[in-house]
């Protein structure tokens, strides 16, 4: 060991990058575990940053010719300059750790910045658009970036506040489902067990400071090609947490393999820091009330004149504006025939199955004699619905199985309504302890992932999404009695955890608030094409095919409005715990966001406030306005946080705080720690004092890997 540290060190008197890079090395193989996970963790990992300017000092790679689906040169260059004649950009290159100097010339559009691991970034952030709902709840966040940036920044901004995070990572199958080092990879890949450890441990380590200390959680999904691993790495990286693992089905049919087992089910790890811990009961463990099914049908399959219920479950029901009780039940009109040729009844409003969203109508779940029937034996409920014309009453029923259940015994009566419908309970409630092996309906990955997300987005495809109740009732046993929690997932994917929060929140009135970060990667198969076609990542024809672009972002609009990309209102209901139509949508405001990178140059001189402003409103908690211009008069004041940059306007800026209750932070723009603390005094106690912008290199000017 001498030997070597003694070699190091005339090695760093030679070359001081060398005997770096030598020792961080040796120290990595001294601290090896003689037992447990040893992987190798191989060079650190790059990405590439098409859509980022090229800039002098940058390392860059020279891309493939248009229309190439060649992998092209993978050495690293670094830009010494760039000239500029006649509209075009030409930086020079030289080769980095090359042998024998070599020197190059390329068209800027020619080349793509690498980062890797180990150089300084300093992230920003480009705001893409918005869809508002919520009033004053707090934004969703839903970042494109490498995830790995991404969680450095959110160091900044969330640090020790994460209540949950939810993950669903690459299964590493060997089907080319994720990259390393810009490569796919593949079956065939003798390392990619370890690859896939190196990638997992660096996010995991950079996610741990993120989650709260005395309460959170962390999630994660995977199958049996990972399991044994994951288990491991999570052991060693969370050595103070309880873990348990679960195992879930997801597909009762089974995949097909040959001379295997059929995969039904995949794994769910819970990490469990501080206090956190399973619910001992599931429920209140007190009878709970049937659900009753709408009579009105919503999918455009039961529409008036489809073949789906026939002409005969197109009627009037007549209300009793005084009892709100049925009082009659109309003839049938036949298809074609005006509904506003059915007769009116004095003393009643006359209603008909119409879809509130587009006017389309539709038929009743049951024809006329059966819901006279269902009324008779008080299985029929009335609810007023002041908020629409189309639809001032709405009806449910008793479903045909849950009437046999009361007669078998296994559902009760209760007591009457006022419009005399029976109240059911099922006394056994839905208490009960969580166990380790989950066998729900709901969690089935095809009816509930896929068919949700066709529903969403039609004609758009994204393989495997997880059903959307599985990942609701992962994060309800630890955010149910959290409704500001903030959830973050850093492998997004199509965004199915933001869309369980916004369930969950839809529930109770919470206000939690989901992080969701993806890239814009464009799947395998699609770039071949794209290539073909000369195009390039970077380019708008290339990224609008992306994840984040094309799945991400379309999905979470669609939900909040209850609308496709197309216009159209969502077709299908959101069933289980809370039934509704998908078309209602959520109250519930999201924001959308593009990861930068910035010179410390800008950050420290001003010039790139804009890009850092939505990080400072994230660290506020995300709610309300943001201050995205650098102010006139020196200082400005937000929903939730204060911005300070000329301290002689600090009695002013101290006055209007102490005016705002809400407000929870005060960034202070100084160099001048002694300035700094008079101003920090001057705040009210519920206030925290937050100084830029060394505070925001020191937290940002992150060295990858190291």
């Amino acid at each position: 060991m001498s030997r070597l540290t003694d070699l190091i060190a005339r090695t760093k008197t030679k070359d001081r990058a060398l005997g770096d890079e030598l020792e961080r090395e040796f120290k990595a193989l001294a601290s090896r575990r003689a037992f447990g996970l040893n992987f190798e963790r191989h060079r650190p990992e790059s990405v590439e940053l098409p859509e980022r300017p090229i800039r002098w000092g940058d390392k860059v790679r020279i891309l493939p010719a248009r229309g190439s689906t060649e992998k092209g040169d993978q050495r690293l260059w670094k830009v010494l300059r760039i000239d500029e004649a006649d509209g075009k950009r030409t930086a020079h290159l030289t080769l980095i750790d090359a042998g024998e100097p070599e020197t190059a010339a390329r068209a800027t559009e020619d080349l793509v910045v690498v980062a890797e691991f180990r150089d300084h970034i300093y992230p920003g952030l480009i705001s893409t658009g918005k869809v508002e709902r919520g009033g004053d709840k707090p934004y969703h966040t839903v970042i494109n970036g490498e995830n790995f940036h991404v969680l450095e920044a959110l160091t900044y901004t969330h640090r020790g506040r994460i209540d949950a995070i939810y993950i669903d990572p690459p299964y590493n199958t060997g089907a080319r489902d994720w990259k390393y080092n810009n490569d796919y990879v593949e079956g065939e890949d003798l390392y990619r067990h370890s690859k896939w450890l190196a990638m997992m441990e660096r996010r995991l380590l950079i996610s741990k400071p993120l989650l709260n200390p005395n309460e959170s959680v962390l999630i994660v999904t995977i199958d049996e090609k990972e399991v044994l691993r994951l288990g491991l790495l999570l052991e060693q990286i969370f050595p103070e947490a309880k873990i348990q693992m679960i195992s879930s089905v997801i597909n009762p049919k089974g995949t097909g393999r040959v001379n295997e087992f059929s995969r039904t089910d995949e794994y769910i790890f819970f990490v469990l820091l501080g206090n956190a811990g399973v619910p001992n009961k599931v429920g209140d463990g007190n009878a709970v009330e049937v659900r009753w099914r709408y009579l009105r049908r919503t999918d455009v399959e039961s529409a008036r004149g489809t073949k789906k219920g026939g002409p005969s479950q197109f009627y009037p029901i007549y209300v009793d504006n005084e009892t709100g009780k049925i009082a009659k039940i109309g003839a049938p009109l036949p298809h074609g025939v005006d509904r506003n040729q059915a007769p009116d009844l004095d003393g009643c409003t006359k209603v008909f199955p119409i879809r509130e969203e587009d006017q389309m109508e539709m038929n009743w779940g049951l024809t006329g004699p059966s819901l006279r029937k269902a009324i008779d034996n008080g299985y029929v409920r009335v609810s007023r619905n002041e908020k629409s014309e189309l639809q001032p009453f709405i009806f449910s029923y008793l479903t045909a199985p849950n009437v046999k259940k009361i007669a078998q015994g296994v559902l009760e009566k209760v007591g009457k309504r006022e419009d005399g419908s029976w109240i059911v309970v099922d006394p056994s409630g839905k208490s009960s302890r969580p166990t380790t092996a989950w066998k729900f309906k709901s969690h089935e990955a095809g009816a509930y992932g896929t068919s949700i997300l066709r529903s969403l987005l039609p004609g758009r495809k994204f393989p495997f999404p997880k059903s959307i109740y599985a990942v609701e009732d992962c994060l309800r046993l630890f955010v149910a009695n959290k409704p500001s929690a903030t959830i973050l997932d850093f492998f997004s994917g199509s965004g199915t955890t933001a869309h369980a929060v916004m369930r969950l929140n839809h529930q109770d009135g919470g206000h939690r608030q989901c992080i969701s970060v993806t890239n814009n990667e464009v799947a395998a198969a699609e770039q071949k094409a794209l290539c073909l076609e000369g195009k390039r990542p970077g380019d708008p024809d290339w990224e609008q095919w992306g994840i984040c672009d094309y799945i991400t972002k379309p999905r979470i609009r669609a939900v909040i409005t209850g609308k496709t990309p197309e216009g159209e209102y969502i077709n299908g209901d959101y069933k289980f715990t809370d039934e509704f139509p998908m078309a209602e949508g959520f109250e519930e405001n999201a924001e959308f966001f593009t990861l930068t990178y910035e010179t410390p140059i800008s950050v420290h001189h001003n010039l790139a406030f804009k890009r850092i402003a939505p990080l400072l409103w994230m660290r506020a908690g995300a709610e309300g306005s943001r201050i995205d211009e650098l102010p006139e008069q020196g200082w400005a004041i937000g929903d939730t946080y204060g911005l300070l940059i000329d301290l002689d306007r600090s009695a002013d800026f101290c006055a209007a705080v102490e005016s705002r209750e809400a407000l929870r932070m005060a960034f202070i723009v100084t160099d001048d720690d002694r300035r700094f603390q008079s101003v920090g005094r001057r705040l009210p106690d519920s206030v925290e004092p937050i100084r830029l912008y060394e505070s925001y290199l020191s937290n940002f000017r992150f060295s990858m890997g190291r």
